[in-house]
């Protein structure tokens, strides 16, 4: 590598870690940050072809801002920089929350009882509550996927289990194509793709469940748990959520329900990528042991749910100015998205349940929901409004 590329990789990353300590909030949020950045300020690509990454990050499952900057890294400086921004844009939050999830033990050592986190719980609800609202706007654009979004919600309700996720969405895009009527909507494209990292893929996921089938380890369960998690998602943070406290609260119990909404409010006010709460929850479902078993834990949370999405977009990334001519993967991502909507929309009810109707905690959702709307109040100095309150009230 010559001194000139030496720099390029460099200035790129300096430039990616800009914008993971900028990137609030869930992947619209973090597309404005790489459109101001990486595209107005650095020229690293047009808007064009952002947009058009941007529309490849949201057919794939995975972390789609997470998918949309591991992209950028590729066409920049092929995979070894796609790798190294994948490092620098996630690492830092995921390093937080891990820490994170030894605030429990944290509060026990120091004899200060964990009450004072009780708002932070109804504030995660109000979160759901507008990730719900904004998504619904955007998915729900005629009768189909109105039903769809419906089905989804209505089904993942009545039935708890890790299987219904992927059977749901798998129905949702089998529905849209058949609704859409149109001709010629798996056209032919020739195509030349990295095999090797799909074989990788998919031997993973498969390795994953015979492995949790014939050994009974709690890293390898959660590693098969959030490898699962990264597949199955589209979307960004938001949308893993259901999917996530359905299997490690309501499933295997992990963790206390208030325990995952801690977490999941505290990563709000983080930068970076939303999945980075799978590093708290990796370290939750390990408490127990030593630290470094919960740091493991965190770790192999963190490797398994990003692991999917990076090995996709090496995979897809370099056909992709051919794959985008089918038209009925665009097609199929309607109804997808329409019952991922679905998930979230019941995973604020199921919350708001386990959150508890009491008046004060329906006061700190209000609230929540109200500055977000408003706009005035950024959402990490909410987050430490919410915790102060905790302590104080």
């Amino acid at each position: 590598m010559t001194n000139s590329q030496k720099i390029h990789r460099y200035t790129f990353l300096k430039d990616v870690f800009i914008c993971s300590l900028g990137a609030y909030g869930g992947p619209e949020a973090h597309f404005g940050v790489f459109i101001d950045q990486m595209v107005t300020k650095k020229k690293y690509l047009t808007e064009e072809e952002m947009v058009e990454l941007i529309a490849l990050c949201s057919i794939l499952p995975g972390p789609t801002s997470t998918q949309a900057i591991v992209s950028m890294g590729y066409k920049t400086g092929g995979p070894m920089l796609a790798f190294l921004t994948m490092l620098v844009w996630a690492l830092p939050v995921l390093t937080a929350m891990t820490i994170l999830s030894f605030l429990y033990q944290f509060l026990d050592m120091m004899d200060v009882s964990s009450d004072g986190l009780r708002f932070i719980g109804p504030m995660a609800v109000g979160f759901i509550i507008v990730a719900t609202y904004k998504i619904s706007r955007k998915v729900i654009t005629d009768r189909m996927t109105m039903i769809l979004m419906i089905f989804g919600g209505v089904t993942t309700y009545f039935i708890k289990a890790p299987w219904i996720f992927p059977v749901v969405l798998i129905i949702g895009g089998v529905v849209s194509v058949i609704y859409s009527a149109e001709e010629n909507l798996w056209n032919r494209v020739k195509l030349n793709p990295p095999w090797k990292y799909l074989i990788a893929f998919l031997s993973l996921a498969l390795g994953g469940v015979i492995l949790t089938l014939l050994w009974d380890n709690r890293l390898v369960h959660i590693f098969e748990s959030f490898y699962r998690f990264g597949y199955l998602v589209f979307g960004g943070g938001q949308v893993v959520v259901p999917v996530m406290f359905s299997e490690l609260v309501q499933v295997r119990e992990y963790m206390t329900a208030q325990e995952f909404l801690t977490g999941y409010g505290l990563v709000q006010g983080l930068p970076g990528p939303m999945f980075s709460f799978s590093a708290y929850a990796g370290g939750m479902a390990t408490r127990g042991g030593s630290a470094l078993y919960q740091v493991l834990g965190s770790i192999v949370g963190g490797i398994g749910i990003f692991l999917p999405g990076l090995l996709l977009i090496y995979f897809v990334y370099p056909v992709w100015e051919k794959l985008k001519k089918i038209r009925g993967i665009k097609v199929s991502l309607r109804g997808i998205n329409a019952v991922a909507g679905g998930l979230i929309a019941v995973a604020a009810v199921v919350l708001m349940q386990r959150s508890g109707f009491i008046l004060e905690n329906l006061i700190v959702t209000l609230s929540t929901i109200i500055l977000l709307f408003s706009k005035k109040i950024p959402v990490p100095i909410i987050v430490v409004l919410v915790l102060i309150a905790g302590f104080i009230i």
